[in-house]
């Protein structure tokens, strides 16, 4: 035989209505921590990989070029009559 406890039908029922309240405000937390994380890391003057990876070839062709003409005026000093060699950086 089964009795109905309507204490026990109402206090599952209230857990229920808490277990939900809970679920719905960790879903709201989660939510403005991610637009608060958006606005922190947008808010910084990160750049984008592509554009990293254009400033790292300029870079790297102003470094070929520098040495280009740092050998360029190695010659040009060297075929002067009279030079004198410069010190080594």
């Amino acid at each position: 035989m089964q009795t109905e406890n309507r204490f026990f039908d109402d206090f599952a029922k209230m857990l229920n209505g808490v277990a939900g309240t809970f679920a719905g405000m960790g879903r709201e937390a989660e939510a403005s921590v991610k637009e608060r994380m958006r606005e922190w890391v947008g808010g910084m003057d990160f750049v984008s990989r592509e554009e990293f990876e254009a400033v790292k070839a300029m870079a790297a062709a102003a470094r070929d070029e520098v040495d280009a003409l740092k050998a360029r005026i190695a010659d040009l000093e060297a075929a002067r009559p009279g030079a004198q060699q410069p010190p080594q950086i």
